[in-house]
């Protein structure tokens, strides 16, 4: 388990994992922001790539990524095209909206399967900006219209219930400076506290 920084700490970590597991993993991603950008200010390196960098350097599969919570303006009409060319699922927070919690868990369910006869190891990457900024301000990228901390908390204990084979977790941009009130620290908290209990949860199982 990780704690930002911004995203673009997830990626050194996937490396570091990759080494360690047979085929590239797979990903649940929860995030207002795909981070499938590219080259930004002459970099790849950065917050907004992540996931794109990943998928080129076969860290993961994006045929076994899911996106959720996706949406807020874009700097032009083709800035996460990379997720669906590459075959990413992507659940956009209008969708999340029609079809619930319980919709999203299927989705992940029917992409990733669940039990010991799971589609190999799962990373998952929460960036708290996935919450409304009404629960977590303090981020560098705020964007209105996301989960309420009720729905991500359910969301997260939803995921413990697939018996998904988990080989770690990070949360990741939050900014205390950014929110004086503390909100998003204690948000940020208790999702990593969730994070938590999913990785041991699963590598309990794994030992059973």
């Amino acid at each position: 388990l990780s704690v930002g920084g911004d995203h673009s700490i997830t990626l050194p970590i996937l490396r570091a994992l990759r080494k360690k597991v047979e085929e590239p993993l797979a990903l649940i991603h929860i995030d207002a922001h795909a981070d499938t950008g590219d080259a930004y200010l002459g970099s790849r390196f950065h917050h907004g790539a992540p996931f794109k960098v990943a998928t080129d350097e076969g860290l993961i599969d994006p045929k076994r990524t899911i996106q959720i919570g996706i949406r807020g303006s874009l700097a032009h009409p083709e800035q996460w095209q990379f997720s669906k060319d590459s075959g990413m699922k992507v659940i956009s927070m209008e969708e999340v909206e029609t079809i619930g919690v319980k919709g999203v868990l299927a989705e992940i369910k029917g992409l990733l399967g669940g039990g010991k006869t799971g589609s190999g190891k799962v990373y998952i990457s929460f960036d708290i900006d996935a919450l409304d900024p009404a629960f977590a301000p303090g981020t560098g990228t705020p964007e209105i219209g996301g989960f309420t901390s009720r729905e991500a908390q359910a969301l997260l204990r939803g995921i413990g219930k697939l018996d998904l084979n988990i080989a770690g977790a990070d949360v990741v941009e939050v900014s205390p400076p950014f929110d004086a009130g503390g909100v998003t620290s204690l948000a940020g908290a208790n999702v990593m506290h969730e994070l938590l209990c999913l990785v041991a949860e699963s590598a309990n199982r794994r030992e059973e």
